[in-house]
């Protein structure tokens, strides 16, 4: 389905914001009474290339952090994970990094504050893409976020134009966030427009609506979603819908539906960047997608029942023996 251009010496790149998850130790009792918290790197393309990274894919990251004690955690974070950081850029235009402190109340109430004001990873520029760095890796992934600001904006479409030209395919999380936008009529344009350029699209129904809120405004069925961004480079097309599952949509008008692992989770966050994390390895393996999508769908449920997202996200061996003893204790 997804076939990767040769001799590159990268197997995934991830591009947009990594930033700081604090998240509180004591479960069952709100942040404010909350004196502790444990500080790991965050940010869905942070997740994202963490997660590949535990399964021995070659990573690298293209991003801005603060340039700081924070900015240099993440940058040492990520070595100690094999990922490549030379396109890890300081910003030296007062940026910091976005904070996010996570709580957990109850076993079906988990939250999070953000403080993401004059962030770093928005300050990234058309001159930090490294056109090199692009043609020599197997699959570029962007998230919505990474559009929500310029310069961070033509960043990122300046890494689809290389990625075009020197035969990378490219992955979309569309990953909307509200507080990031102006409003959600930009937010629908930009991202439609991101989406014309990617092979794989991967979103939720909510998400999906909202980039479609011009082309085909009101429209809910899947297949109809799919068939549009088929009429540009889209390759497959994946729709989750929670509790019920994804669906995956390819150009030869096939529908795999993934498996889903139901669990009592300790939180939510973490789960799409752990599923995403799984499906990459599937493409790049040459899996079938209902085998990607599984290992995707393993993979979050573990990390949901964990209290953090990136030191949660499982291996290879750890995901398959969930699965297993999911299945026999069914």
């Amino acid at each position: 389905m997804l076939e990767f251009g040769k001799n590159k010496t990268l197997d995934i790149v991830a591009l947009g914001r990594a930033g700081i998850d604090l998240n509180a130790v004591e479960m069952n009792v709100p942040m404010e009474e909350n004196m502790t918290f444990r500080k790991t790197v965050g940010g869905s393309p942070a997740n994202i290339a963490v997660a590949c990274s535990r399964y021995d894919l070659k990573v690298g990251f293209i991003g801005r952090v603060s340039d700081d004690q924070h900015g240099r955690y993440i940058r040492i974070y990520f070595d100690s994970k094999g990922i490549n950081t030379e396109n890890l850029i300081a910003d030296k235009d007062g940026g910091m990094n976005g904070l996010a402190f996570t709580e957990i109340r109850s076993p079906k109430d988990s939250s999070f504050i953000l403080h993401r004001d004059n962030v770093a990873d928005l300050n990234l520029s058309i001159e930090d893409i490294n056109r090199e760095y692009i043609k020599n890796t197997k699959l570029l992934v962007i998230s919505g976020t990474a559009l929500s600001r310029s310069p961070s904006r033509e960043a990122v479409f300046a890494a689809l134009e290389y990625a075009e030209k020197y035969n990378t395919r490219v992955m979309f999380d569309i990953d909307y966030r509200d507080y990031t936008w102006t409003s959600k009529k930009e937010c629908g344009i930009y991202l439609s427009l991101a989406a014309q350029k990617c092979d794989v699209i991967v979103g939720t129904r909510e998400e999906f609506d909202m980039m479609e809120m011009f082309s085909n405004p009101g429209n809910k069925d899947d297949a109809e979603t799919a068939g549009k961004w088929f009429e540009y480079k889209a390759k497959v097309v994946i729709v989750k819908h929670g509790a019920e599952g994804s669906f995956a949509y390819t150009g030869d008008g096939k529908v795999t539906k993934g498996a889903v692992f139901p669990v009592t989770p300790l939180k939510t966050m973490g789960a799409g960047d752990s599923y995403a994390g799984g499906l990459i390895y599937g493409f790049l393996s040459g899996k079938t997608i209902a085998e990607g999508m599984e290992l995707g769908a393993g993979a979050a449920a573990i990390v949901v029942q964990s209290p953090d997202c990136s030191e949660s996200m499982p291996t290879l061996k750890e995901i398959r023996a969930f699965i297993s003893d999911y299945r026999t204790g069914m």
